[in-house]
C-alpha cells in the first residue's frame, strides 16, 4: 500500500516537473505575444524597443555556447531557441511596419558600417547576417578555448549579464519618450510573472549561481518599468486636466 502511494507521488512529481519545464521553454516566449498584436493592431511600432530583441538575441546565443561548454538543464537550452525564434519574429514585424510606414527613401544597412545606425537598419535580413555572425564568431572563440574552466564561466556570466539587462532599453526608451504608449502593460506583467517563476525554477534546481543573479536582477527591473507606467499615466492625466 504504502510502495503504491510512494509511486503515485513520485508520478505526480515527475509530471509536475514536465509541466514546470514546458512553461519554463515556452513561458518566455508568451509575454511577446499581447506586443506582437498591439503592434500589428496599431500598425506602429515605435513604443517597443528593438533593442530589447538584442540583448535577448546575444544572451541566448551566449548561453547555447555556454551549454557546450557546461551542460545544465536541457529545458534552459531549449528556452534559448525558443526565444531567438520569437525575437527574429518581433523583429520581423517591426520591419514589415516600419517599411510600410517610412517616409524617406533613406535606408541604413548593417554593410554601411555606420556605428550611428547599429541595430536601426531598414531591412530584416541586415539583423540576419548579425546574429549569423555573432553566432560564428562565438562558435569561433568558444571551440578554441572550450577546455579552459574559467573561459566557460566568464561566457555564463556574460550570458546572463545580458539577459538581465532585458528590460532596460524598454526602461530607457520609456524614460527618453516621457510615456510608455505603445507597450504592452501585459507584456511586462508576464514578463515579471514569467521572472519569477524563472527564479523560483532556478533555487528549485540549484542551477548555477550566474542565472539566480540574472533572475534577480530582471525582477527589479520589471518593477521599474511598472512604476513608470503610473508614473507617466499620471503624469498624462495632469497634464491633461
Amino acid at each position: 500500500m504504502e510502495q503504491g502511494s510512494e509511486e503515485n507521488i513520485e508520478s505526480s512529481w515527475t509530471l509536475l516537473s514536465w509541466v514546470a519545464s514546458g512553461v519554463l521553454v515556452f513561458g518566455g516566449a508568451v509575454p511577446y505575444v499581447p506586443q506582437y498584436q498591439e503592434i500589428q493592431r496599431t500598425n506602429n511600432a515605435e513604443g517597443f524597443s528593438t533593442r530589447v530583441c538584442l540583448v535577448l538575441l546575444i544572451a541566448n546565443i551566449l548561453r547555447i555556447f555556454f551549454w557546450i561548454g557546461k551542460q545544465f538543464e536541457l529545458p534552459l537550452l531549449l528556452q534559448s531557441v525558443v526565444m531567438i525564434l520569437t525575437m527574429l519574429a518581433m523583429l520581423h514585424l517591426c520591419c514589415s511596419i516600419q517599411s510600410t510606414n517610412r517616409v524617406s527613401t533613406k535606408q541604413h544597412h548593417i554593410t554601411d558600417l555606420d556605428l550611428r545606425y547599429f541595430w536601426s537598419w531598414s531591412s530584416f535580413e541586415d539583423y540576419l547576417v548579425f546574429c549569423f555572425v555573432f553566432t560564428l564568431l562565438c562558435a569561433f572563440i568558444t571551440f578554441l578555448f572550450l577546455d579552459w574552466v574559467l573561459f566557460v564561466e566568464a561566457l555564463g556570466s556574460l550570458a546572463v549579464m545580458f539577459e538581465a539587462m532585458l528590460g532596460l532599453p524598454q526602461l530607457l526608451q520609456n524614460y527618453n519618450n516621457h510615456s510608455t504608449r505603445g507597450m504592452s502593460i501585459k507584456m511586462v506583467l508576464l514578463w515579471t510573472a514569467g521572472d519569477i517563476f524563472k527564479t523560483t525554477y532556478f533555487v528549485i534546481n540549484e542551477s548555477p549561481t550566474q542565472f539566480l543573479v540574472c533572475g534577480a536582477v530582471q525582477i527589479l527591473i520589471d518593477i521599474a518599468i511598472l512604476l513608470q507606467v503610473g508614473f507617466y499615466s499620471q503624469d498624462t492625466r495632469i497634464k491633461m486636466g
